[in-house]
């Protein structure tokens, strides 16, 4: 939990880009974050949000590593060349959007990449934000070998037949009966992607499949309440929810 840590204890890690073979063995950038100390650790792959590989994933793949956990965030993005985050996310979205498929590839590749790590305790959970968000939800539905996945306002989940394109072919939801691990969902009532329906109709789905699942929502927040970069930053929202993602990452990952 935050703030939750012996004064007397080491802290330390190590932060860095690396390369990995990602979707169909494509090199691709990804910035690793994990503990220096001799236990096993969980590891969580963090999907990137847009606009993209971005100053925020990085500081947020660092938090959690401050709190025990060794984290994998892809470079999704990778194939629409470099720049900064915002250059690079405008060319993908030039191209019509980074396909589902591709970054399933991307999450898989980095699910096994953690697991070979020397520190690795073998329990591996994903987490996303916006259309991160409904990447975790799509990886924890189709992808094998998932602990633990957190949507954070992932919009999209629930798809009409005219926002599919060749890119999203499919709604997540359609998956869900592949959904095998504990889910956690972060909503701002006030979000209007996703709105309180298309949250309210997602949970109806999964109570009705009996998925494990917990959403919480908060009133006053709408999308995005943990980018403190950001208007729709909500510090009261945030810090609570915050310390409910690191409690079931606790739970399920350690």
């Amino acid at each position: 939990m935050w703030n939750d840590f012996n004064t007397g204890d080491y802290n330390g890690m190590i932060a860095e880009t690396i390369q990995i073979n990602g979707h169909n063995g494509d090199e691709i950038h990804a910035y690793y974050s994990h503990p220096l100390k001799k236990d096993k650790v969980g590891s969580i792959v963090l999907i990137p949000h847009m606009p993209g590989w971005d100053e925020w994933c990085r500081e947020t793949a660092r938090r959690f590593t401050e709190h025990g956990f060794a984290v994998l965030c892809p470079d999704i993005y990778s194939r629409y060349g470099t720049g900064t985050p915002v250059e690079v996310s405008g060319r993908m979205r030039e191209a019509g959007g980074v396909p589902d498929e591709s970054v399933m590839g991307d999450t898989k590749a980095s699910m096994e990449f953690l697991r070979d790590q020397e520190e690795a305790n073998g329990k591996v959970g994903v987490i996303g934000m916006c259309s991160g968000g409904r990447h975790a939800f799509l990886a924890a539905c189709t992808l094998e070998g998932i602990d633990a996945a957190v949507d954070c306002w992932g919009g999209g989940v629930i798809m009409a037949k005219e926002e599919l394109s060749e890119a999203r072919p499919v709604s997540p939801i359609e998956y869900a009966d592949g959904l095998n691990c504990p889910l956690l969902g972060i909503f701002g009532n006030d979000d209007r992607h996703p709105g309180p329906e298309e949250v309210n109709e997602t949970e109806r789905i999964l109570k009705e499949k009996g998925k494990d699942y917990e959403f919480h929502r908060y009133d006053g927040a709408t999308h995005g309440i943990w980018y403190y970069d950001k208007g729709m930053y909500r510090q009261e929202q945030a810090m609570d929810s915050w310390n409910k993602a690191l409690a079931f990452f606790e739970k399920y990952l350690k």
